[in-house]
Formats: C-alpha cells, sequence, structure tokens
C-alpha cells in the first residue's frame, strides 16, 4: 500500500515537524533562563501541568486520525470527511474546558500539585501558568488538525504549520524577552500568540484544502453521536493513558521538586536536551497512525505487521544516530543555560544515562505501541502504560530517589525500569499479532 517514496514524504516532513516542535520547547527554556533558575524552575513546573492537559487532547486527535485513516483504507471518504469535523468539535469543547479550570484553579493547581516550593519560583509558575492556559483551545484545534492532515498522509501541511508557529513563537520571544524585559510573562505570550495563528492557519486549510478531511460547512462540526463513539473508543483510552502517564511524572515531578532549585533546573535542562534524542522515534510513531490504520482500514493485516516492522528498523537506526550526536554536544549545550556547577554537573549525568538506555528500549516503549493503537488496541496499550508507570516509575522513583537518598538520578533510573517493562509487553503483543483484528470501523 505504500511505497517507499511514500514513507519518505510522510516521515521526513514528520521529522522536520518533531524538530521544530523540540526547538521551540529548548529556546524557551534557553531565552528564560537569563532571568535565573527560579524562572527556569518556574516554567518546568508548569510545563508539567500544561504537558498533562496537552497529552490527553493529543490522545484525542490520535483517536480521530485513527478512524479516519481507517476510513480511507476503506475507500470511504464521505466518513472520513465527517470524522473530521467531528474530531474538530470535540477537540474545541475539551480543550476550552480545560481552559477554564486552569485559569480559576491557577494558585490552587500548583499548590496542591507541588507542595511548598520557593516564593519566586512560584511567582514565576503562577504567570507563565495564567498566559499559556488561555492558549489551550487553540492548542487543541491545531493538534487536531495536524493530526488529521498526517493520516491522509499529508504531513507536510502540518509541518508547514509547526514551522509559521515556531517562528512566530521565537521571534516573540525574542521581543518580550530581549526588548521589552518580560521574562517568564514574554516566554507565555509568544507561546499564546503562535498558538492562535497556528489554529487559524489548521483551520484555514481544512477548508480551503481538496482532500478526504475537508471541511464545506460549519454544520460539519455539529455533534454525530455514531462517529464521536468511534473516536473516542481510541481517544479516551489513549486519552487515560496519557493522563495518568502524565500525573505520574506529575508526582515524580513533586518528588524532584523536594530536592531543590538545583535539582528541578537540572531536570529541566535535561528533559529539553534529550527530546531531541526522540525525534526520530516520535517521528516514526506518528507514521504509524497513518500507515497501520489505513492497512487495518483495508483489511490487510499481513501488510501492517510488515510495515510495523520496517518502521521500527528505521526508528532504531534514528534512534541510535540522535543519542550518538548528543552525547558528543551535551557539555556545549548544557553549558549554555547558565546553570550553577552543582545543576550542571547533574544534568549532564541525566543526559548521558540517557543516551544509553534510550538507544535499546525507547523505541519499544513509545513508538510501537502507536503501531498497536492505530489498528484499535488501545485498551491493551493504556493497561500496559497505566500499570507501569505507577509500579515501576513511581514506585522505584520514590524508593531509589527519595528512600535511597540517590536523587534526581535515582528518579531517573526508576523511569528506565518503566521503560524496560513497557518494551517487553508491547514487543511481545506485537509478534503475537492479536492487534490486527482489533479495527474500529
Amino acid at each position: 500500500m505504500f511505497t517507499s517514496k511514500d514513507l519518505k514524504k510522510l516521515i521526513i516532513p514528520l521529522i522536520f515537524e518533531q524538530l521544530l516542535a523540540v526547538s521551540v520547547g529548548f529556546v524557551d527554556t534557553f531565552m528564560v533562563s537569563i532571568a535565573g533558575e527560579a524562572a527556569v524552575s518556574g516554567v518546568a513546573l508548569v510545563d508539567n501541568i500544561s504537558n498533562l492537559l496537552i497529552q490527553i487532547l493529543s490522545a484525542l486527535a490520535t483517536g480521530g486520525a485513527v478512524v479516519c485513516s481507517q476510513y480511507l483504507g476503506s475507500r470511504n471518504i464521505d466518513m472520513s470527511k465527517k470524522s473530521a469535523g467531528q474530531l474538530i468539535f470535540i477537540m474545541s469543547a475539551l480543550s476550552s474546558l480545560l481552559m477554564v479550570i486552569s485559569l480559576i484553579g491557577n494558585h490552587g493547581i500548583i499548590n496542591f500539585i507541588f507542595g511548598k516550593i520557593e516564593t519566586d519560583v512560584f511567582e514565576s509558575a503562577s504567570i507563565y501558568f495564567y498566559i499559556t492556559a488561555i492558549s489551550y483551545p487553540f492548542l487543541g484545534v491545531y493538534n487536531a488538525g495536524a493530526a488529521l492532515f498526517r493520516s491522509i498522509g499529508n504531513s507536510k501541511i502540518s509541518m508547514n504549520t509547526s514551522l509559521i508557529m515556531n517562528i512566530i513563537n521565537i521571534c516573540g520571544n525574542a521581543l518580550f524577552i530581549f526588548v521589552f524585559d518580560m521574562g517568564v510573562a514574554g516566554v507565555a505570550l509568544a507561546t499564546l500568540i503562535s498558538r492562535i495563528i497556528s489554529a487559524i492557519i489548521i483551520i484555514g486549510f481544512m477548508f480551503r484544502t481538496e482532500s478526504a478531511i475537508r471541511i464545506k460547512t460549519c454544520k460539519d462540526f455539529l455533534p454525530s453521536p455514531s462517529i464521536i463513539k468511534k473516536i473516542l473508543s481510541i481517544g479516551l483510552p489513549s486519552g487515560l493513558e496519557n493522563g495518568m502517564f502524565q500525573i505520574g511524572k506529575l508526582s515524580v515531578s513533586s518528588l524532584v521538586s523536594t530536592f531543590g532549585t538545583a535539582a528541578i533546573a537540572a531536570n529541566s535542562v535535561a528533559n529539553s536536551v534529550t527530546m531531541f534524542a526522540n525525534i526520530p522515534g516520535n517521528a516514526i510513531g506518528m507514521a504509524m497512525i497513518t500507515v497501520i490504520g489505513q492497512c487495518i482500514g483495508a483489511k490487510k493485516p499481513d501488510e501492517a505487521k510488515r510495515y510495523g516492522k520496517k518502521l521500527m528498523f528505521i526508528a532504531y537506526a534514528g534512534i541510535l544516530a540522535t543519542n550518538i550526536v548528543m552525547t558528543i554536544v551535551a557539555v556545549p549545550v548544557v553549558g549554555l543555560f547558565h546553570l550553577s556547577p552543582e545543576a550542571t554537573k547533574t544534568g549532564l549525568s541525566l543526559i548521558h544515562c540517557f543516551s544509553i538506555v534510550a538507544i535499546f528500549i525507547w523505541p519499544l516503549s513509545f513508538t510501537m505501541p502507536n503501531a498497536l493503537r492505530a489498528a484499535g488496541d488501545a485498551k491493551y496499550t493504556m493497561m500496559v502504560s497505566i500499570f507501569s508507570m505507577w509500579a515501576f516509575r513511581v514506585g522505584s522513583s520514590y524508593l531509589l530517589g527519595g528512600t535511597l537518598g540517590l536523587g534526581v538520578l535515582g528518579v531517573w533510573f526508576g523511569m528506565f525500569i518503566d521503560w524496560g517493562f513497557r518494551s517487553l509487553a508491547f514487543l511481545i503483543r506485537f509478534i503475537r499479532g492479536k492487534w490486527t483484528q482489533k479495527a474500529v470501523i
């Protein structure tokens, strides 16, 4: 169903899109570091909350993309178009609700999750949270539109929109931080403006671009229970999975926040840097939704397995390359963040440990599950992920980082143990092949 040329046309824009997305997070952290470690820590803490909400929205977007991919594979274009409109409706409604909750509960949410933190860190976190919360509905719409274009194999549109969004974000950062000296508020405002514009652009493409997801009138956004049910059959388990995953990460972040500002800053910088190493795996994971989803929709399970193996090979090759590069450049890159000697040393240790472990098991943990989700096997990935997160990552983090006194390094060791369990569970499921019989449509 897909030639090598088709796969390149799909994957290469996805890699660039992921690179752009990660670059913005890196640049945000770098630019705000000029305001000091308290600002870096405040932004990092709120990003943990935002990532929880973003992951839930992304999971719902994945549900819509899977449904569209399977309809496209079965050559049912009318239902593909209807699914696109329903996904936009779901994402708009949920993201608006999350915005309202975040605005009303700003201080309470920060205090509840992170407990007693230093005053300057709290002030930075509160400002950043207020402004970025306003952007959630626009981010939800953008994520839905981008996922839909990827589902039909047109990843170039999502890449170009992401490019525009990220250029605006970076230029906004420079303007608000260096010219107007707005610090954390400047970073948040640049993010808000870029997300508003990206949502407008992606919706414009959906109305104007002739494709299997084209929206012709606003009536396409009116609720259709039968299609919504199909989207939620993938989106809800994936959303619960991602939500519980992020809640687990928040629990771990709460533990990290007790280790002091240097540990929080080191953890934040290490997370920003290591995200670059995950780019190939994340890009291939997105490609899985399109390729596997269309194969399953076309009733070709053998091709789904074959493409799954091929894409995993590409993911491993990419992860190997990026982690080698990251290890080489780690010292000068971390030096850009103006951290204290203690935070710099800790950050480098985290990055080097990550590089070694990720080469072997990261793609199995996070790329392969998308093959299962694309086929409709979202409940299995949900159960494995939730169990592994709480039994291994959270449990091991508190044991190694807290009880045994390994600090933030112990938290990352707990994360690696979690990866190991996930890898084994998803690999066994993929090999047995039961996932190919889980079609949604």
